[in-house]
């Protein structure tokens, strides 16, 4: 996955979209649901939406492939993998929470 670290320590990845423009994420979490490897993205500090708010609650989660040597963000097209996905990363979120905390980030 090609990045370059930011402050938070969190990896930071670029991806284009379908226009062409491209726009920065944090790698905010990764894990295994059913065999398979996911990554958890947020926008970076500093992402604006189309109309203008920064909106840095929003997560994205892209499975991760392992090709030719790197490993590829890939969008989960198949409706029941996002669920299963989603609602194991919610899980895993839960489970961290009593031990950092509300306030501190799962960094």
């Amino acid at each position: 996955m090609p990045g370059k670290e930011e402050n938070s320590g969190n990896p930071l990845v670029t991806l284009v979209d379908e226009q062409g423009n491209e726009h920065e994420f944090l790698v905010e979490d990764l894990f295994e649901c059913q065999d398979k490897r996911y990554a958890v993205l947020t926008p970076a500090p500093g992402f604006s939406k189309t109309d203008g708010e920064e909106d840095l609650e929003e997560a994205y989660i892209f499975r991760l492939e392992h090709r030719e040597g790197e490993d590829v963000l890939v969008e989960v097209e198949d409706e029941k993998e996002w669920e299963q996905a989603v609602s194991q990363w919610e899980m895993l979120k839960e489970d961290l929470e009593p031990i950092f905390g509300e306030d501190e980030g799962l960094n």
